[in-house]
């Protein structure tokens, strides 16, 4: 596995300047389609946007909204730019300053999970698309399998105030599979 380039063998990423946003509310689902975003079916799923975004369901009512890097996420900040109250029951939850974004990649990924986290992540349990809203080394965390047959990788997202912590708690589970931190113009190559 020494060919294998870092992102396809064992990678961090820190997408935190990334834009992403929440909505809630029982018209979040019409207002999201009208701006043409496809939404999953069920809650603790997420879609690949056609622009390379994602948005997940994590209740009945409410979507996170993740940029993507074609755009550098601008899609995703302008909606969040151009959101008004209206009668409608439609509610902004910036995430921006509330969440970390990070990204787990390789081939080891679920290996490195199962040392921080209990929920089974091997491809088996949770496919592409799914999401889980659980604890991971020690902390609440919001997964997302984002991964295809070619690269399998996982969207984390954490409380911001614990991005630097969580960090080293996953370049610490990383470290037996030679895993480590890249930069963002990694997945740009």
């Amino acid at each position: 596995m020494t060919s294998l380039n870092p992102i396809e063998r064992c990678a961090l990423v820190d997408l935190t300047d990334l834009p992403r946003v929440g909505f809630r509310g029982l018209d979040s689902a019409a207002w999201l389609g009208t701006r043409g975003y496809q939404l999953p079916e069920a809650s603790n799923r997420a879609l690949a946007q056609p622009d390379g975004g994602w948005v997940a369901r994590l209740s009945q009512t409410e979507y996170l909204l993740l940029g993507s890097l074609a755009d550098r996420g601008a899609r995703i900040a302008a909606e969040e730019a151009g959101w008004q109250l209206t009668d409608a029951a439609n509610y902004l939850l910036p995430r921006q300053d509330s969440h970390a974004w990070l990204q787990l990649s390789g081939c080891h990924v679920a290996e490195v999970m199962a040392k921080v986290c209990g929920v089974d992540l091997r491809p088996q349990a949770f496919p592409a698309g799914s999401v889980a809203q659980t604890s991971a080394a020690r902390i609440n965390v919001i997964l997302i399998n984002a991964g295809t047959d070619e690269l399998p990788r996982f969207h984390i997202l954490c409380d911001r105030p614990s991005l630097e912590y969580f960090q080293g708690a996953m370049l610490d589970a990383m470290d037996e599979f030679g895993g480590q931190p890249v930069g963002l113009d990694a997945l740009l190559s």
